[in-house]
């Protein structure tokens, strides 16, 4: 039988139904799954020494001929012992493996073998425990090489997948070059063909360098790719041409009770010049905790109601899409522009409530310019009249589906405008990621803080001190101020932490704080019962509020001075500076007391860079060091690919794969020369949705 990259696994020789199975559960359907399979890791058994040169509890390998081998049983325990002398030139040294009686079967007298272990010393002196150990042939596979490690399943070994990949390994050069050669020259990749065979069985550290580099860079090319074919696309699309109108701007800007940062006035006029374009603006503006966007946002949605269009800002949560409403009706109170909340609980034009029928209405006929609102937006009923500008907050918050059906739901009446499109982040995203994760929308910036802001002092505080603390945030309330106290998920089938945040706050009531009130609030209360204990904080009916990472984004309560973070280890470090930014707020000192119950180096070091660092950009890069972006930013609900070997933190891959992508669509944008390019494209569109 011929086999090719599309022949089924189960067709290969030595596949049982059993091992099929087995293989299956690691999605290795056929040859081409095999190939793309790649080693998590290497043991580097290429160093071949004289037995005479073994170190204790040094991993080597050695070559030697067998001159016994035996199975026993042990004395007292029923288990199989296999011993054998193994000799060289230089000395010999018996090797021991504990229940494997079949390796008599494989290793006899008189062969020639490789073995790689760690020698130990033992009552009968120096032995070789449990080494791998493969004959001498031309071709080794488990020995006396770099030896590929795989991700296993139960009842599978890393011996039966390496046979299988070296079987099929021979089919890679099967496999089409689908990147340009010119750009496999300019960036020095070696051929596809190669890396694979070399990914699996390297024929030196330098070469597994070489492939792991292609490989890589073949995932981030396609990424980068799918991010210049949306740009492309946006391009041909036809946006409203917002007219700046600056009288007003100015204003408006004049009449704020702060001044605007430099970063706040770059990113605005950035925006705004963008959406005088008739293409539709696809921007993501980013900046800290606490550095003024909804403002900025604000500019953008004063002028776009100027021009007669309506606005939409969509938020993940019912408190901060009230947050933002509040800020915004406020922002606008002397100008006549008609604001709209509209959540699961929530239905309010101009300041007033009323019903889903009149709200629905209402944004149907164009009565209310700026509608603020949660996934109720992409209800099939809302529909928009003249919609401008689509904001979405938190963008990262929102699953793939619902940021598409967002936009396909506004496009403007009797026209085939779209609106532009404004995303918007509180957790910094380290640049050179965010132009991996949104490669398709154009980036603005505030880097700095409002002035006159104070740093949190933030401590991690040991168990010893805890007292202190409370007796510290006991002053702070004294002194008329409040705290919030956050509490992490305690087991995993507490999905909201809803369990700990009770009860600590039944902690705090009847054994520490029976004196003074303390709210509580989690996510799974009702979107009104949430709203009354955050109006209680704010109007000072509640000292201390308990509460889950619900409070995360949104939350201002200006009066708040002290962050109290229990289980901090269980958060990232770009959460617990969220956390921390939900104090500071005014121009009174501020505290966030960092709790943990681990003593690792690792979570002490994380909360060490907490402490030391103000920065949210810095520390959004130092949490992808400790934990990788998959866990930071959501990415398999956003749409993004699963990565197999290259990693958003491959900042010169990326920055080479952006280069070439953006060359090939200057030079073709339609990729009508590059059929190999376009049909892997289509491929991996198919497969994931960036959009």
């Amino acid at each position: 039988m011929k086999i090719n990259l599309q022949t089924g696994i189960n067709e290969l020789p030595r596949i049982g139904i059993v091992l099929n199975k087995r293989l299956l559960k690691l999605g290795l359907n056929n040859v081409e799954d095999l190939l793309f399979y790649y080693p998590f890791r290497y043991d580097d058994f290429s160093h071949i020494i004289p037995i005479a040169d073994l170190k204790l509890s040094v991993h080597s390998t050695i070559r030697g001929r067998i001159n016994i081998i035996a199975n026993k049983r042990a004395f007292r325990r029923k288990i199989y012992i296999t011993e054998a002398i193994i000799s060289d030139d230089t000395a010999s040294i018996k090797a021991v493996w504990f229940n494997q009686p079949f390796i008599t079967k494989l290793l006899n007298q008189g062969d020639e073998a490789y073995f790689s272990g760690k020698a130990e010393t033992t009552s009968y002196g120096l032995q070789l425990i449990s080494p791998s150990y493969e004959k001498v042939k031309k071709d080794q596979t488990h020995t006396a090489r770099i030896v590929p490690v795989y991700s296993l399943t139960e009842n599978l070994t890393t011996k039966q997948l390496r046979y299988l990949i070296k079987l099929v390994l021979p089919l890679s050069q099967q496999l089409a070059e689908w990147i340009p050669q010119d750009i496999l020259d300019k960036f020095k990749l070696i051929s596809l063909q190669k890396a694979i065979q070399e990914i699996h069985f390297p024929t030196n550290n330098k070469i597994l360098a070489q492939a792991r580099n292609r490989l890589k860079f073949n995932e981030l090319f396609l990424i980068q790719l799918k991010t210049q074919a949306i740009r492309q696309k946006i391009s041909q699309q036809q946006a409203p041409s917002i007219n700046f109108n600056q009288p007003l701007t100015k204003k408006f800007v004049n009449a704020l009770p702060f001044t605007l940062t430099a970063s706040q006035k770059q990113a605005a006029w950035q925006i705004l010049r963008n959406m005088h374009q008739d293409a539709p603006m696809n921007r993501l503006l980013e900046g800290d905790v606490g550095s003024g966007k909804t403002v900025v946002a604000a500019l953008a949605m004063l002028n776009v109601a100027d021009n007669h269009y309506q606005a939409a800002l969509m938020a993940p949560t019912e408190i901060l899409a009230q947050q933002h409403y509040k800020t915004i009706k406020q922002v606008f109170k002397n100008y006549p522009i008609k604001t709209a909340l509209l959540t699961r609980t929530e239905k309010i034009i101009g300041g007033k409530n009323t019903t889903k029928k009149n709200i629905t209405e209402a944004i149907a006929d164009g009565q209310v310019n700026i509608i603020i609102g949660t996934h109720a937006l992409i209800q099939e009923k809302i529909t928009f009249n003249n919609l401008g500008l689509v904001i979405i907050d938190e963008q990262h918050r929102f699953g793939v589906d619902q940021r598409k059906l967002l936009k396909q739901k506004t496009y403007l009446k009797n026209t085939k405008q779209t609106p532009h499109l404004l995303s918007m982040t509180a957790t910094p995203i380290p640049r050179s990621l965010a132009l991996t994760l949104y490669g398709d929308l154009d980036l603005s910036i505030i880097s700095e803080l409002p002035q006159g802001r104070k740093k949190v002092m933030t401590k991690i505080v040991p168990p010893e001190k805890r007292q202190h603390a409370y007796q510290f945030i006991r002053d702070e309330i004294k002194n008329g101020r409040q705290a919030f106290v956050i509490c992490p998920l305690i087991e995993e089938s507490d999905k909201l932490g809803v369990k700990a945040a009770t009860q600590e706050h039944k902690k705090l009531q009847k054994n520490i704080f029976s004196d003074l009130n303390i709210g509580l609030v989690h996510g799974r209360l009702k979107g009104d019962e949430k709203e009354n204990v955050m109006q209680d904080f704010k109007k000072k009916k509640i000292d201390i509020l308990v509460a889950t990472s619900v409070i995360e984004v949104g939350i201002d309560v200006p009066n708040a001075s002290v962050m109290m973070i229990e289980g901090a280890e269980r958060f990232g470090l770009a959460q617990l500076h969220q956390f921390r930014g939900r104090v500071g707020r005014a121009d009174h000192q501020s505290y966030c007391f960092v709790f943990t119950d681990s003593d690792s180096e690792k979570t002490i070091n994380r909360l060490k860079a907490l402490v030391e660092s103000r920065n949210g950009f810095e520390l959004a890069e130092q949490d992808l060091a400790f934990r990788g972006p998959g866990e930071i930013y959501g990415l398999r609900q956003s749409g993004f690919p699963d990565l197999k070997i290259a990693k958003l933190t491959d900042y010169s891959i990326i920055e080479q794969t952006k280069q070439a992508s953006v060359s090939i669509f200057k030079q073709d944008p339609f990729l009508d020369n590059f059929p190999k390019l376009r049909e892997k494209l289509d491929y991996f569109t198919q497969t994931i949705h960036l959009e």
